[in-house]
């Protein structure tokens, strides 16, 4: 499982000219399920997500959470995130997970995230999406659950 995790001033998600999601200060997390992934995938991006040390504290480091700082967080599915681009000019979407197991896995990500008492927004699961996205830094971090050790 792959996440992007922005740093964010404020991240809307938009179908169809409605807003599904929006937040101020937090967290833009895109996530993408890979065939083979489980439940251990789920809890190791949830939890990074969580607990990441991303935001200045009053010295100036990154060294407060999201929860620290009262935040927020989006999360958007987003299967591009398996792309393998790596020969020709055409991505390969192979390694991303079928809907059906890609989705509960997803929702597995947002519902640990929400035990831990953090606002979670949503984009909706396999629909064309406008995300407006206003980095704070720019802070961008790239989780890979097979890349964790």
């Amino acid at each position: 499982m792959r996440a992007v995790i922005q740093k964010v001033a404020r991240s809307s998600v938009t179908v169809e000219d409605e807003v599904r999601g929006s937040i101020g200060k937090g967290l833009m997390v895109l996530i993408g399920v890979e065939e083979g992934d489980t439940e251990e995938d789920a809890a190791y991006i949830a939890e990074k997500t969580a607990n990441l040390r991303i935001f200045e504290d009053e010295e100036d480091k990154l060294n407060l959470s999201v929860t620290d700082v009262g935040g927020q967080i989006l999360a958007v599915s987003q299967f591009t995130l398996l792309a393998d681009a790596r020969k020709g000019r055409r991505p390969s979407f192979v390694r991303a997970a079928r809907p059906e197991e890609a989705n509960p896995l997803y929702e597995r990500v947002v519902e640990i995230i929400r035990e831990k008492g953090i606002h979670v927004e949503e984009g909706v699961f396999q629909t064309h999406m406008t995300v407006e996205i206003i980095n704070d830094g720019p802070v961008t971090i790239l989780l890979d659950s097979r890349r964790k050790d």
